[in-house]
């Protein structure tokens, strides 16, 4: 077995939309990035290729390739998950943590979860999403952005 650490933190930006877990958030900020700048699918594709160790996902969809510009991030997903299955390991489990201050995200996690795990193709016992918030600290309290954390088990296929 396998365990990889992912993080991605991108600025928030008025009247922009707001992609998380692969759903859209209604709020009056979004995330702002090349693709459509999903961090909590960013951290976990980030978890999933280090404990694979097949670098980031930088090296994977660079941020200069025109291929990626504004690019569903459940696609970034699905292409990660079919290169951790190509090089014969499976998904144990994922934990991921969002942080930000605004809007609340407890009641958007079960669409996160059907999503993710689609995508994926895991069932819901097998990923964990949580949310907190910066308590009012630093780039996150002062909502000028959002930062998500992920580590995953890979187990190596029999």
């Amino acid at each position: 077995m396998r365990i990889g650490f992912g993080f991605d933190v991108h600025q928030l930006k008025e009247d922009h939309p707001f992609w998380l877990g692969g759903i859209h958030i209604p709020h009056t900020k979004g995330a702002f990035g090349h693709s459509d700048a999903d961090v909590l699918i960013h951290a976990i594709c980030d978890a999933l290729l280090g404990a694979a160790a097949l670098g980031d996902i930088g090296k994977h969809f660079p941020d200069t390739s025109t291929e990626f510009k504004n690019i569903d991030s459940k696609i970034l997903l699905r292409r990660v998950r079919d290169l951790i299955d190509s090089k014969g390991w499976q998904i144990g489990n994922i934990d991921a943590t969002l942080c930000l201050e605004r809007p609340k995200i407890a009641g958007h996690i079960p669409a996160m979860l059907e999503s993710l795990c689609g995508v994926l193709e895991i069932p819901a016992s097998d990923l964990s999403i949580k949310a907190t918030t910066n308590e009012k600290m630093g780039y996150v309290g002062r909502e000028e952005g959002v930062t998500a954390y992920a580590v995953a088990l890979l187990l190596k296929k029999a």
